[in-house]
């Protein structure tokens, strides 16, 4: 890639970030501290749930759904803003999703009952899905194919710096005040993301392969169809983007909505002791998001997508299933952070490389936010099937499923490691 965000005079020859120019980089992290800031207004979610139960008086059952809904509208923001995303641009549609975000995080704060929690959940899902399909998209776009998987994965590795920072603040809260009042805190803290939004909106541009084809759809008179990445040349590769998506996210949702809970109700560990253990955790998903980062431009993307998807299912299951000692298990976040996390770096840049630019974003976000859908429905499922196991032994098994469907659709897949973007 020769644009203006991709080639600098002054670049260190062997580093990604150093090619990139000032602009490229102001786009690198303003979509690393949106990734981050998403994680955040997640991931404050899982860590209230002992809390949101005691003071609403709701089951799980009730905590599996809004989760449950809340990726399922996350699915639908991720698709719709992937289209407006594609019809108006990246950067419009990233500030809009994080300014969204942001605000009904806020809001949920204020929830009395089940059912005003879960709707500020809901519409809090739309912008969250909506601000990855922008994001991801936005970034691969400005970077060369060579360094494609590795920025777009560095991009990624901000999850777990965006959930390391809830879990400090919850740690916190949870410490200085009384647990009614703590979960509320953590959901008002959620409205800072915001303040990216006006950053996003002063400093960023759209990507030259993007603007070159709008120029070219413009000059042409054609009209674009969001309907086309369902074209008979293109249904079976979003279909099969869709199942790897699907299993992806279906294992790590049913693994961290419900991590926190695992760590208090059956290892029987304080708000302080929980935290130390997700703490290792969310060290192994950075460094599964930085490893896979690099592995998927080294190895290729399939390969490295069933390496870690192998990776961890093993994990999950010694981790949840097995009767092992609290210290072993310790030790044994950091590999299951490592591949749970790390599976995603790549997948952005991956998705991005399988359509056109015209359609980019919509193909992006279906697939993406597809698989989120689906995968939502393991939080419930995981819930609904602690009536009849333990939440370990239900955890490990709809892990197991999820990572089986990532193995089957990216051995099925073409490989796109080192593939340039035109404005098609």
């Amino acid at each position: 890639m020769t644009d203006n965000y991709a080639v600098s005079t002054r670049a260190e020859p062997r580093s990604w970030y150093g090619e990139l120019t000032q602009p490229g980089k102001r786009t690198f992290w303003a979509c690393f501290s949106g990734y981050a800031l998403d994680a955040f207004d997640v991931q404050i979610y899982s860590l209230a749930i002992p809390a949101i139960i005691a003071t609403l008086a709701i089951s799980n059952t009730d905590v599996g759904i809004i989760a449950t809904v809340t990726l399922l509208a996350s699915a639908l923001g991720g698709w719709f803003a992937g289209i407006l995303a594609d019809r108006f641009g990246r950067v419009r549609t990233l500030q809009i999703t994080v300014i969204w975000f942001a605000v009904f995080t806020f809001l949920s704060g204020f929830a009395q009952n089940f059912e005003q929690l879960l709707v500020c959940r809901a519409l809090m899902g739309l912008g969250f899905g909506g601000e990855w399909s922008a994001g991801a998209v936005l970034m691969a776009e400005v970077i060369a194919a060579k360094h494609r998987g590795k920025a777009v994965g560095m991009v990624q590795s901000a999850w777990s710096v965006g959930w390391g920072a809830a879990v400090l603040l919850s740690t916190i809260l949870f410490s200085l005040m009384p647990q009614e009042e703590a979960w509320r805190g953590l959901f008002w803290a959620g409205l800072a993301p915001a303040i990216l939004a006006i950053i996003v909106r002063r400093f960023i541009q759209e990507p030259e392969v993007y603007t070159a084809s709008q120029k070219k759809l413009k000059a042409s008179g054609e009209v674009v169809r969001i309907t086309e990445i369902f074209a008979p040349s293109m249904l079976g590769r979003t279909m099969l983007l869709s199942l790897m998506t699907t299993g992806a996210q279906g294992g790590y949702y049913a693994i961290a909505t419900w991590l926190p809970s695992f760590l208090k109700t059956e290892r029987h560990l304080s708000v302080i002791g929980s935290g130390g253990y997700l703490a290792v955790i969310i060290i192994g998903s950075f460094f599964g998001y930085v490893t896979g980062a690099y592995l998927s431009d080294i190895i290729g993307r399939r390969k490295k997508f069933m390496l870690f998807a192998i990776g961890a299912m093993v994990t999950v299951v010694i981790y949840t299933y097995l009767p092992i000692n609290n210290t072993l298990m310790l030790f044994l976040g950091f590999p299951l952070g490592f591949f749970a996390s790390g599976i995603f770096a790549g997948m952005g840049a991956f998705l991005t490389e399988n359509f056109p630019t015209r359609t980019r974003a919509a193909g992006q976000g279906f697939t993406y936010n597809f698989g989120r859908g689906v995968a939502a429905l393991n939080p419930t499922l995981v819930g609904i099937a602690t009536a009849a196991m333990p939440l370990g032994k239900a955890i490990a098994i709809f892990a197991v499923i999820a990572y089986l469907l990532v193995i089957v659709a990216a051995f099925i897949l073409p490989e796109t490691k080192g593939k340039e973007l035109a404005a098609d």
